[in-house]
């Protein structure tokens, strides 16, 4: 009697967990009753397991049942195992980007840039729906570096509303929201994500002006050797704007001006432009001053801008730096390639070289000038060497080392930067000069200004040539005083392409189609004839 008994109960608590189950999944709103119903099951199983266990017992005691046991044994383990990677993946995000370029890795710039996110962004995706995993793999990185980023994707085809509210007007258009800004990009790279996620966060654009009239680089040309479009776009990119003035037509910069860049002049300025950009300096300015050494014999001397660095703490010398090394990389001697950065913020973790086709050394001067103490940024190879007899090596494309004649073994600095946190005596500065006592970010403002040996290495022709984007667009970061912006930004992909000439192509064409079949065959033969 007692036997039936907890059989009923046995088959009891059976029923008990089926029906926990359909209330579960087959009812909503009963999820209460089917965690009662689901307690009360197992415990009724439970009794009669407890009520069976001589038989159980028993069972087991068969050798039969012990290696069965052993088995589900086994089959359990390998099933937790399994089941525990799972859980740790879902909650873990850890992947190996084994492409040469970390193509599908976050750079630092965008590890910079979520890291600076006080409060919540929303990232909205509007796209068709098949068209979600194009964006999914990399807004999931922006996710899981970050939990102040959410994710959300809008068919606008199935919710025009949220396409209207949002302003959108084509396919594949991020939104991003942050402290009641907007930023709309319509790309789907890392850098464009990247560079909207700076927009949306900064909340400000910062002018950038390039001087004009000396022959300098032209920020809206896209000439390969003398157009600067290319900085200009990753400029913008980062939420500057870029202007060109004439200091002869404007004798007194913008109050607006967050940067002021000098880029390659072939000609001096003159006195007054010199005095306008002391006043800029003055009040907290920000300088970029790229001199280019003498491109012919005959070529004017930078006279008064080169007195301007040394009021500065640096010297800009009469000379063109050599590198022999250069030729090892397809370079011409004069065309070095720059691997060494002393510790600077502007080079903070900057690992990757940079190429500067005819470039002048740009040394700190020892002690300091007027308080101001420069520090070197970028410097050559020990096998290098400044070459004074400039006007030999222009016209016969010859240079050797000649210490008497006041040529220097290198490593030579080509490229310094200081900062100045005292502002000038309020009588020198113009009437009506406002001078802020603080950033917008409770930052202390400073004047700043660097000094590179060359302009050529920011140009269309060399800009994506290794670091060369990435060093200038650090230097304008540095400048402005927007640290944050100072990294390594994302890469495009390489082309990985395997180019073969006409008889290789026969090569591997006969490798394939003749000789591959052959071994095979051969090896059938061999192994016929074995066996016989």
């Amino acid at each position: 009697m007692l036997n039936r008994i907890l059989s009923l109960v046995g088959w009891l608590g059976t029923a008990l967990v089926v029906a926990a189950f359909a209330l579960r999944f087959g009812f909503e709103g009963k999820a209460q009753w089917a965690g009662y119903a689901a307690w009360a099951g197992l415990a009724c199983v439970l009794v009669y397991t407890l009520s069976q266990w001589r038989d159980i017992a028993g069972l087991f005691s068969r050798r039969e049942a012990r290696y069965g046991s052993l088995a589900v044994t086994s089959v359990v383990l390998v099933l937790a195992i399994l089941v525990a990677i799972n859980y740790i993946g879902v909650r873990q995000n850890k992947r190996w980007d084994l492409t040469s370029g970390k193509q599908f890795s976050l750079s630092d710039q965008t590890h910079k840039a979520i890291a600076a996110l006080d409060a919540p962004l929303e990232v909205l995706v509007f796209t068709q729906e098949y068209d979600f995993p194009r964006y999914q793999d990399l807004l999931n990185e922006y996710q899981y570096a970050s939990k102040q980023i959410t994710t959300q994707y809008v068919d606008p085809d199935k919710n025009p509303t949220a396409a209207t509210q949002n302003e959108v007007k084509q396919y594949g258009t991020i939104v991003l929201n942050y402290k009641g800004r907007t930023e709309r990009v319509v790309s789907d790279t890392e850098q464009d994500v990247t560079n909207g996620i700076i927009k949306v966060t900064s909340g400000k654009q910062r002018a950038v002006y390039f001087t004009q009239g000396h022959g300098e680089k032209d920020p809206l040309s896209s000439d390969q050797r003398t157009g600067y479009s290319g900085i200009a776009d990753a400029l913008k990119g980062e939420n500057y704007t870029v202007e060109k003035i004439v200091l002869t037509q404007t004798p007194e910069l913008p109050e607006a001006a967050s940067l002021v860049v000098i880029a390659g002049p072939r000609t001096d300025f003159l006195p007054a432009e010199i005095e306008s950009l002391k006043a800029y300096l003055g009040k907290f300015g920000k300088l970029l001053l790229e001199l280019d050494p003498p491109e012919k014999p005959d070529d004017p001397p930078l006279t008064n801008l080169i007195a301007l660095a040394h009021d500065y703490g640096i010297d800009v010398g009469q000379d063109v730096v050599v590198d022999p090394r250069a030729r090892m990389m397809g370079a011409e001697a004069d065309v070095p390639f720059v691997a060494s950065y002393p510790e600077h913020p502007i080079t903070d973790r900057f690992q990757v070289m940079t190429l500067y086709p005819l470039v002048r050394s740009v040394t700190p001067v020892a002690g300091g000038v007027n308080g101001r103490t420069a520090q070197p940024i970028a410097e050559t190879s020990g096998d290098s060497w400044s070459e004074t007899d400039v006007r030999g090596l222009l016209t016969e494309r010859k240079a050797t080392i000649e210490p008497e004649k006041g040529d220097r073994q290198g490593p030579i600095p080509i490229a310094a930067a200081v900062a100045d946190a005292k502002i000038q005596e309020p009588s020198s500065l113009p009437e009506g000069s406002v001078v802020p006592s603080m950033l917008n970010d409770g930052s202390k403002p400073e004047t700043r200004l660097v000094v590179v040996g060359d302009s050529d290495f920011g140009t269309n022709s060399v800009l994506a040539v290794a670091g060369n984007r990435d060093l200038f667009m650090n230097m304008a970061g540095w400048l402005t005083q927007q640290e944050n912006l100072i990294s390594i930004r994302p890469k495009e992909a390489g082309d990985s392409r395997l180019v073969m000439t006409v008889d290789q192509q026969r090569l591997v064409m006969f490798a394939s189609l003749l000789f591959l079949p052959a071994v095979v065959f051969g090896a059938g033969i061999v192994t016929w004839w074995r066996r016989r």
